[in-house]
């Protein structure tokens, strides 16, 4: 007799007919193992086969820490590139800054509520980042954000300077987006400067799941510097993390004067 997982690709292909169908849409969760087994007919683990097996190869689905599985948007969701221009939002009213890979006229929705409270700074990168000592109470503002249309695109974490978080504007939630920034600069701060760090890594179970992507996709870090005019000192550190799914970096290359072209030993050589 066969195995009793052997209907795990049947499964798959009603699931997959369902999702084609628009039951479930782009991340929307699907039932739970034990619902779609007792649905089915099935036990869990033949269930569990066609979705890891069959669906989540396919880019159908992935699982998502914290929220179960999710129906993807497309093999390949929305991405974007991400050069270095920071540009004037121009989306509201408000002042405000759009960093690379934002267009800077459009709004970009929250995709949980955004905080900012004050938090011990363990992270030792950061804490040199930011030039104070590790453990020091700072002020962080957490969001997830992305374009109106699509998912989460980034994770965003600010640490901000003790000497500039009490300044009126930089905790609360505005209009515009980087008006926080903007209330930095009018405190005499003004223009700051960036610095950005990108390095490559897996994300975190919590980073996985506000992202709604699984743990085992790895995710662009990108660490940003904002640095005072009036001392060149540090006043925030901004980390983003976004699917490695959802971005490109692009960087314009520049000769340095050793690699100038004509190379001087052409000449010589025609002598």
């Amino acid at each position: 007799m066969p195995a009793r997982n052997s209907r795990y690709p049947e499964i798959a292909a009603l699931l997959r007919t369902r999702i084609l169908d628009g039951e479930w849409q782009p991340g929307s969760t699907l039932p739970t193992l034990d619902e779609l087994a007792a649905e089915y007919g099935a036990d869990e683990d033949t269930v569990s086969r066609a979705i890891s097996e069959v669906l989540e190869p396919e880019g159908m689905v992935w699982a998502v820490p914290e929220h179960g599985t999710i129906v993807r948007h497309g093999l390949v969701r929305p991405h974007r590139l991400r050069g270095n221009l920071v540009k004037r939002n121009r989306a509201t009213d408000d002042p405000g800054y759009s960093f690379p890979a934002a267009s800077g006229q459009e709004v970009w929705k929250h995709h949980i509520t955004p905080t900012a409270k004050p938090e011990k700074l363990t992270d030792g990168r950061i804490a040199r980042m930011l030039g104070v000592p590790e453990g020091s109470m700072v002020l962080l503002r957490h969001r997830v954000t992305g374009p109106e249309t699509e998912p989460p695109f980034q994770v965003g974490n600010s640490w901000i300077h003790p000497r500039v978080a009490d300044i009126p504007g930089v905790a609360d939630q505005s209009p515009g987006p980087g008006d926080w920034l903007y209330r930095i600069e009018q405190a005499g701060h003004g223009p700051l400067y960036w610095m950005e760090y990108h390095r490559a890594r897996l994300p975190s179970k919590a980073e996985a799941a506000e992202l709604q992507i699984p743990m085992t996709m790895p995710v662009l870090e990108i660490v940003r510097v904002g640095r005072s005019a009036s001392d060149n000192q540090p006043v925030e550190v901004t980390e983003y993390v976004i699917p490695s799914d959802r971005v490109e970096t692009v960087h314009e290359l520049h000769r340095e004067k050793s690699a100038a072209w004509p190379w001087p030993d052409d000449e010589k050589r025609k002598g």
